[in-house]
């Protein structure tokens, strides 16, 4: 199955602030939507909504500093039940995200688009991290129809 697969590294960030980042509303907020709602610990549900739609997730494990996993409970089709993954890794004073979006059947060019998207929102977590700053939507940079 075809995966979204991104690596960014955090200068001078803890793995812990990084779980913060992914386990509150106030964290994603800050990032990836203003408009998310919801439960981030484990066994919780998130929702997070943009101009163009939204997502619905279960929050399937949390292990504080190393690793977070969700799977979509509602959204776009392609996205239902797919997963999404964020291994954590402390690099001297940095921190390492490995970010994965696994479980497409095919690989779509909505694909394609969720692929920059997610590349867009990365690096908003990064400037979050480093410099107390995300580009959440609906701030976020706009790459084609489907924002």
């Amino acid at each position: 199955m075809p995966e979204i697969l991104h690596k960014v590294g955090c200068r001078s960030t803890t793995t812990a602030a990084v779980s913060d980042a992914l386990t509150t509303v106030e964290g994603l907020s800050g990032w990836w939507t203003n408009d998310t709602t919801g439960d981030a610990a484990e066994g919780g549900a998130l929702q997070f909504r943009f101009p163009a739609g939204g997502f619905d997730m279960e929050v399937v494990e949390v292990e504080p500093g190393r690793h977070v996993r969700w799977r979509v409970t509602d959204g776009p089709e392609e996205w239902v039940d797919t997963t999404i993954d964020w291994d954590l890794r402390q690099d001297g004073d940095d921190a390492t995200v490995l970010f994965a979006h696994r479980g497409w059947r095919e690989p779509v060019e909505f694909m394609h688009h969720c692929s920059t998207k997610w590349g867009v929102y990365l690096l908003s977590l990064k400037s979050l991290l480093e410099d107390g700053r995300g580009a959440p939507s609906p701030d976020d940079v706009k790459i084609d129809s489907w924002d």
